[in-house]
């Protein structure tokens, strides 16, 4: 197999802040099989889905592996150091979303997990939940098993505050949830408006930050938010650990989030006493990797000179969208006409394409990974016009101009009618009809059965 390189697709001068990566991250010299048994540098445009680990975060791991013991329950020194590795991690998470004094860090499994743990903890009788038609699926499905209402959207952000402004005045409200910056657009709310809109009418604020925790700096105590939710896949700690972040008193006074062992106080024949958040919503032995993983990560970006993450990014999201609008055919989508911030995240569409038999060329052909379908996002999707889906597009601090060039290169080449290789729809899924790729170091053997355990 012969590792080849795609020319680049602009000529434009590559700024100093574009041309490697921010922060070293595993897999970062990928090599992926590529149609007529070539390989090439995998470039990544999936970082909005699951980051790859950072290095740091990697080492950090490791680290913990080597003296890992129970958490919370033992007297060994593995388990003083695992029970304080995890609370450390704690305290960097808080950290690094500028919690205030009294907030609680609850580690969770990632921010679904912890929009359904808030969902459970808002006060019966205490309001509605507000929230917008722009959420991922993590933000809005939780929400439906109780009172809440949900914006129809406008194509404006001022459109969009008047509205959340007169649902507030209409009727009490608990909380008010938001995106921090979209999963398919990388547009922002202006979060102080919305920070200032709920608190006058006495409500509170939500913050889904998937999205915006890998790529904007958060701060709890400056901003007002009461409560931020995040995940570690994607903030370059893959380990299967998020956090819900914010105003303990909700948390404190809900129902146990998963009743088990490290939860409890006492438990008697009579019932039981529940430990106060964290621990009240943490049963079951915790995930220590996880949280130390998220933690390293946390360190990571907290350690980059200030402003150079947004300056990467925004370098890089200005040449690719300068050179999408160089192709016809090829439209970029936003969900606010007056929308003046983003993240490094673009959804477009190329016009006599399926998203999907763009996303099988781009990987087939050029060895590119972008995000194809409706995001998690279907009723966006749907206003947007796009209910067949769109294509992602999205940067990380792994992220360079040349990767970028080669995107933009690819696209140009489709449009162009210079693809190789026919596509169709084979289980499902968008593939090129004759695929000479080996992938058999990707993929696992389905046609084998499973074998059992060999008795001991």
């Amino acid at each position: 197999m012969t590792l080849i390189e795609h020319r680049p697709f602009s000529d434009a001068p590559v700024a100093a802040a574009t041309r490697g990566p921010l922060l070293p991250t595993v897999g970062r010299d990928l090599d992926v099989p590529v149609l007529g048994g070539d390989a090439v540098r995998y470039a990544n445009f999936d970082w909005a889905a699951t980051a790859p680990a950072l290095e740091s975060v990697v080492a950090a791991v490791t680290a913990a592996l080597t003296g890992y013991g129970s958490v919370h329950r033992g007297a060994g020194l593995p388990s003083q150091s695992s029970t304080a590795r995890y609370e450390v991690a704690r305290a960097t998470v808080g950290a690094f979303v500028g919690a205030r004094e009294q907030d609680v860090v609850v580690f969770t499994r990632n921010t679904t997990d912890s929009l359904n743990l808030l969902a459970r903890s808002v006060p019966a009788g205490a309001g509605d939940v507000i929230v917008l038609d722009v959420e991922h699926h993590a933000n809005l499905l939780p929400w439906t098993a109780g009172p809440h209402r949900c914006l129809a959207g406008k194509t404006t952000v001022a459109g969009t505050l008047a509205a959340l402004a007169a649902a507030l005045d209409a009727a009490p409200a608990a909380l008010v949830t938001v995106t921090g910056a979209s999963n398919v657009t990388g547009e922002l709310l202006p979060l102080d408006r919305v920070v200032a809109l709920a608190h006058d009418a006495g409500a509170r604020v939500a913050v889904d930050a998937a999205q915006l925790a890998p790529h904007r700096a958060i701060d709890l105590a400056a901003s007002g938010v009461d409560y931020v939710a995040l995940s570690g896949h994607k903030l370059y700690a893959p380990f299967g650990a998020g956090a819900l972040i914010g105003r303990r008193d909700w948390l404190d006074a809900a129902p146990p989030y998963l009743l088990g062992g490290g939860a409890v106080h006492d438990v008697r024949d009579d019932g039981t006493d529940w430990l106060p958040a964290p621990q009240r919503h943490e049963g079951g032995t915790p995930n220590l990797l996880g949280a130390v993983a998220l933690a390293a990560a946390c360190d990571a970006l907290c350690g980059l000179p200030a402003g150079a993450l947004e300056a990467h990014e925004a370098a890089l999201k200005d040449r690719l969208l300068a050179g999408l609008a160089e192709l016809e055919g090829v439209s970029v989508h936003r969900i606010w006409s007056d929308s003046d911030e983003a993240i490094g995240v673009v959804a477009f569409t190329v016009d006599g394409y399926a998203p999907g038999h763009v996303g099988a060329y781009l990987s087939a052909e050029h060895g590119i990974g972008v995000r194809d379908g409706r995001f998690c996002a279907h009723r966006l999707l749907t206003r947007l016009g796009l209910p067949g889906g769109a294509l992602r597009a999205s940067l990380g601090v792994g992220s360079s101009a040349a990767d970028v060039d080669r995107l933009l290169f690819a696209l140009h080449e489709l449009v162009g009618g210079r693809a190789h290789a026919q596509y169709g729809v084979v289980d499902g899924a968008w593939q090129p009809l004759d695929d000479d790729r080996d992938l058999s170091a990707w993929l696992p053997d389905t046609s084998a059965a499973p074998t059992g355990c060999r008795a001991v």
